[in-house]
């Protein structure tokens, strides 16, 4: 299963100028600029760090749109996870802004953010968090209840999201009971209940084994196809990374190295650290038929047509069974044009060459 592609549109969440700095006193740093510090945002982070503060997140900015999973990856210690704690502030940023629908969530008071956050956001981490005397009705509609949402209600919500994340005959199990592949979709649930307009989501697959954490990347993308929420998801892993996202953004050292879609990244790489990120994906996992496909060429009457967002190692085995080649559709089932061999061959090379070039 492929991501659901979202087109750019309206923002739902935007991240401006953003830092987070560990210290005496790190709103020293930023007197009158609310972390807007032109070009010289690397040098004013070094300044930080010979002052011998920590700069966990450095003038970090970037936009989700509705609908979209927006991704954020890094290594261990980028600041990928704090960010994400400082959009919901969890963690309270030092400087810059991050606007919710264009308004300022670090000017909301304590109740406005209460609200928020049990009204408009939902979250998922590593640890499942669930309440181990609660059954898995009660923990997904656990959200609700300090919503004040009646218990006939919140049952009914509960169970909705319940049967969305394919936990139905489960319902009076307690924690203990479920696999660990369960319980995440008993975390997934919860967090679904209060109907969220931003998901968060910080390595929530991490701590399952390699096939549970493919199933349930699969069951992600399944139920982000019918909910279509704005997703900012965290992960390490590039592979899952390449499945799941929109576009991404690349940390290190608190900041954004990079951001775009995975293909972009892959075939022009800000520099070699996000290069290192890439070099063992193979293309085949990259290019979609709408990276392939020629503009304007016919197709003829019965030929056999695939989405735009169509991955190359899907393509293949349909281009051997079809020499005149597949149609490939857009948005409307427009055609977009048609793939033949020789057009797979041609995209392969131009990629590998310009991967081999950029190392040498």
């Amino acid at each position: 299963m492929t991501a659901p592609k979202s087109t750019v549109g309206e923002v739902k969440l935007s991240c401006r100028n953003v830092w987070k700095i560990y210290g005496d006193r790190p709103g020293a740093y930023f007197d009158g600029t609310n972390g807007n510090v032109g070009d010289n945002a690397a040098a004013h982070a070094q300044k930080i760090r010979d002052a011998g503060d920590i700069v966990a997140s450095a003038n970090v900015s970037f936009d989700v749109h509705v609908g979209e999973i927006f991704v954020i990856m890094g290594l261990s210690g980028s600041g990928k996870s704090t960010i994400v704690r400082c959009l919901s502030r969890l963690v309270e940023p030092t400087a810059g802004e991050i606007l919710f629908n264009g308004q300022n969530l670090l000017t909301q008071s304590k109740q406005e953010l209460i609200n928020f956050r049990r009204h408009k956001m939902g979250m998922v981490f590593q640890n499942f968090g669930l309440m181990p005397h609660l059954n898995v009705l009660d923990n997904v509609a656990f959200p609700l209840e300090l919503q004040g949402v009646p218990l006939k209600e919140r049952q009914a919500k509960a169970q909705k999201v319940i049967d969305l994340v394919e936990l139905t005959g489960r319902e009076t199990s307690f924690p203990r009971e479920l696999s660990g592949g369960q319980q995440q979709r008993v975390g997934i649930a919860r967090s679904l209940a209060v109907e969220p307009e931003l998901w968060f989501l910080d390595e929530p697959f991490s701590a399952l084994d390699p096939l549970i954490r493919r199933q349930m990347q699969d069951e992600f993308l399944r139920i982000q196809s019918e909910l279509r929420k704005s997703i900012v998801f965290i992960t390490h892993d590039f592979l899952e990374a390449l499945r799941i996202a929109d576009r991404m953004a690349i940390m290190r050292d608190g900041e954004v190295v990079q951001i775009g879609r995975p293909v972009d990244l892959i075939l022009n790489p800000a520099d070699d650290y996000v290069r290192e990120f890439t070099n063992d994906v193979p293309s085949e996992m990259v290019l979609t038929a709408g990276d392939i496909v020629q503009p304007g060429a016919q197709a003829t009457p019965g030929l056999q047509a695939v989405d735009a967002t169509t991955s190359l190692a899907t393509l293949l085995p349909l281009l051997a069974a079809n020499e005149d080649g597949i149609a490939v559709q857009g948005p409307g089932e427009t055609t977009l044009g048609v793939i033949k061999a020789r057009d797979v061959i041609s995209a392969l090379a131009d990629t590998k060459g310009g991967r081999l070039e950029a190392a040498q």
